[in-house]
């Protein structure tokens, strides 16, 4: 087994494929791309990813894109049991659901609002961003009814949500009194190990980037 992980640790869903990565304590050779250099761009690496996305993982003649895709490919092959991403056909459902919220919902809006002030030299997030957010997060709240975002069991929906949703409390920081459940989740999940060797240096890494722009 040889691991390869291109990787830019300010991105959510690279610390939320790092995450699991650390939970199943898998060996990785990690190289670095560097998204504010344009790296992502070169030929070279174009020809791994022709998306030019981070993370893309390598194993052995393998090639995967797509963090979610990633972080289900290495469970199903390499960990133990199922308890990160259930087999039993509800609970699966369930998890992809929240996944798909990830994916469809809570990552473009982190990126929008970002990119608003990083990259368009905005000095503050638009309103319409702002909403956008703020929808995301009521959604969140009605998610966390239970210990975890998928029921009482602590899974990859917990994991690739929270790398997104921890990037979005440095845009607009959660409301504990609007939002109690989603706040009290996040605060669950900033207390595992792995997400503090993981997400929190890159999520403050972002964090300081965006308030460094800010008017």
């Amino acid at each position: 087994m040889v691991l390869t992980l291109y990787k830019c640790d300010l991105s959510p869903p690279v610390r939320s494929v790092l995450m699991v990565i650390e939970h199943l304590k898998l060996p990785v050779q990690f190289v670095d791309v560097n998204f504010m250099k344009g790296e992502q761009l070169t030929e070279e690496y174009k020809k791994i990813n022709p998306q030019h996305t981070v993370p893309t993982l390598i194993d052995d003649d393998f090639i995967l894109g797509d963090s979610h895709a990633i972080s289900m490919y290495l469970i199903n092959k390499y960990a133990k049991d199922d308890s990160l991403y259930p087999t039993e056909p509800k609970l699966r459902a369930i998890v992809d659901q929240r996944l798909h919220f990830d994916s469809g919902i809570l990552f473009p809006v982190a990126k929008y609002g970002f990119g608003q002030v990083v990259f368009q030299g905005g000095k503050k997030m638009t309103d319409d961003a702002v909403e956008k957010i703020t929808s995301a997060y009521e959604f969140a709240e009605q998610f966390a009814t239970k210990t975890w975002l998928a029921g009482e069991q602590f899974t990859i929906a917990d994991i690739c949500c929270v790398a997104t949703i921890s990037s979005l409390n440095n845009l607009l920081p959660i409301d504990a009194q609007k939002y109690p459940r989603l706040y009290a989740w996040l605060e669950r999940c900033s207390e595992l190990d792995i997400y503090k060797k993981k997400n929190a240096p890159g999520n403050k890494e972002i964090g300081e980037i965006f308030k460094s722009k800010l008017a």
